[in-house]
């Protein structure tokens, strides 16, 4: 007899109301995920529920009630033929057995590969599960890693190498050199920090100005207490060394405040962590001061002045995206209008605007959250990025009844913005209606104003292959001022210090609209942008070049 489906268990045994598991399937179908999971994050119903209904649908009984019978702590047999690390690894536990079978305590009763490959393994005897929940998961994990150890070191810490690190990680030196380090990083101006472990040392290396640059060696021996140090900062768990886990830390290091976001990830030898410093006082996300040309300024002030459109910016992960679309609504924010914002994650808090966050495991997606907010009666809506056909649509609904519209996109270019929407579904009537403006950037390094020199004078080939007189002719430029750092303390030798916008700035006029419904391809759209006068990236580059502002290096770097 076929298994009763766990919607009906939960509105029979719990009183779960129809409708919520109708919700949970939708949410399963557009998203993945567990029915179980799905409802616990919604806050339908509770762990003990779900246990207690799984155990119902597949006939595996609980752990409490196992326990009740027997004593524990359990008496684990010398040996189960297969390593502990194995168990550790696929979060079932050995219990007891005898002769005939053999009981374990299964965290996910779904994972076929576990029984599978038990009932391989004991020719001799039954596999018997037992259903426990997290925390006793933990607790009979903790009692038989005490028991037989961690298994393989590149799996999980045992007990007391837990406690060990937590006492190293407390140790004065290695609080000193955490600290130092973040100080260092912010002393230098530096985005990231990067703790990468190899098999004789640790490098620490700091992301400034977008480049990464090698800072010092960490003997191995250090690294796994300053990742423990790191760890408990971060409120992670630092005896899951097997797993990605991300974690944050508010911080106060010379009298400015950080949010620092963490990222640890397992490798051959070791955990890495990367840590993403955001001073949450050190923007005031200024237009004029992105690096925009005046001719682009004047043409993207007047778009976002538009009471109603859909504006979008592209462009690679860290090409300044988040600071533009933080400039723009800062630039427009007033007493007057209603912003609100839909981000993942919400990087900086601006004052008058209402952030949101999404959290895909609730089901408050970017989709989900736009669909909502259009009933709170806002002018201006932020989407950190549109990453499907649903919040692409939405948004371009809601830019078509009288909203401003701001997004992003991962293109390479503007005209690609266009061709990427259709790429998704989204009609070509829809686009022309509602897209008033795409604009892609990158960021380049600006020269250190301490160290820079004037360059060497350019050959003659050098300015036939990038066409400079004729830039120089078009852009009303004085012949072109080429400079170079030559490296200092200020720039911590890199000849670099600061960033500024390389832009691509697409109108989106009627002559482009007609491209569109002609032909939906990509590089008529481009050319009959670039007849209508649009600069792209590479052109926007070598101005700043010739402005002496970057250097050629950095032009061929990012374009």
């Amino acid at each position: 007899m076929a298994s009763r489906r766990l919607g009906e268990i939960l509105t029979e045994r719990f009183a779960v109301p129809a409708p919520e598991i109708d919700k949970a399937l939708k949410f399963q179908q557009e998203y993945s995920g567990r029915i179980g999971t799905i409802l616990i994050n919604s806050g339908v119903i509770s762990e003990p529920q779900l246990l207690e209904a799984l155990s119902l649908q597949l006939g595996v009984p609980l752990y409490r009630e196992f326990a009740r019978d027997r004593k524990a702590p359990w008496e684990y047999p010398d040996a189960f033929d297969l390593a502990p690390s194995w168990f550790l690894g696929n979060q079932i536990i050995p219990l007891v057995r005898d002769e005939k079978t053999s009981v374990f305590a299964l965290l996910d009763p779904l994972n076929a590969f576990v029984s599978d490959t038990l009932r391989t393994v004991l020719e001799s005897r039954t596999p018997v599960f037992v259903l426990c929940s997290e925390k006793e998961y933990r607790e009979i994990a903790a009692e038989y890693k005490r028991k037989h150890g961690g298994g393989d070191a590149a799996l999980a810490y045992d007990v007391d190498e837990v406690e060990k690190l937590r006492d190293l990680a407390s140790e004065a030196p290695i609080i000193k050199f955490v600290n130092t380090t973040i100080s260092k990083a912010i002393d230098a101006r530096a985005s990231d920090i990067h703790l990468e472990v190899f098999e004789d040392n640790c490098r620490v290396r700091f992301r400034i100005d977008g480049v990464l640059n090698d800072m010092e060696f960490l003997p191995i021996k250090m690294h796994p207490a300053v990742i423990t140090r790191i760890k408990i900062l971060a409120g992670l768990d630092i005896a899951e060394k097997r797993l990605p886990q991300d974690g944050r830390i508010d911080l106060r290091v010379s009298s400015k405040e950080l949010d620092i976001r963490v990222a640890t990830f397992p490798t051959i030898f070791g955990e890495n962590t990367v840590m993403r410093l955001l001073e949450k006082t050190s923007l005031d996300f200024d237009l004029t001061a992105l690096g925009f040309e005046a001719d682009h300024l004047r043409l993207f002030e007047r778009l976002i002045l538009n009471p109603f459109g859909l504006i979008l910016i592209t462009g690679p992960t860290g090409s300044g995206k988040t600071t533009t679309l933080y400039s723009m609504v800062n630039r427009l924010n007033s007493k007057e209008k209603k912003i609100i914002t839909i981000e993942d994650p919400v990087e900086y808090q601006i004052r008058g605007i209402n952030q949101i966050q999404v959290k895909p495991a609730i089901g408050l997606t970017f989709a989900r959250s736009l669909r909502s907010i259009l009933r709170h009666d806002p002018d201006i809506i932020l989407v950190g990025e549109i990453r499907d056909k649903e919040t692409a649509e939405i948004a371009i609904h809601a830019a078509l009844t009288g909203h401003l519209v701001f997004s992003t996109l991962h293109t390479n270019d503007a005209p690609s913005a266009v061709s990427r929407l259709l790429d998704m579904g989204v009609e070509d009537f829809l686009i022309n209606s509602a897209l008033t403006g795409v604009l892609a950037q990158r960021l380049v390094r600006k020269i250190c104003p301490r160290c820079g020199r004037d360059d060497a004078p350019l050959s003659s080939d050098v300015r036939l292959e990038f066409r400079l007189d004729d830039l120089i002719r078009k852009h009303g430029l004085d012949g072109g001022r080429f400079r170079r750092g030559t490296g200092c303390e200020a720039c911590v030798g890199t000849g670099y210090r600061g960033r500024l916008g390389i832009f691509e700035l697409l109108e989106y006029s009627d002559a482009l609209k007609q491209t569109v419904l002609r032909h939906h391809n990509y590089q008529t759209l481009k050319e009959e942008a670039e007849r209508s006068g649009m600069r792209n990236l590479r052109e926007d580059a070598l101005i700043k070049w010739l402005k002496g502002t970057t250097t050629l290096d950095e032009v061929i770097r990012v374009t």
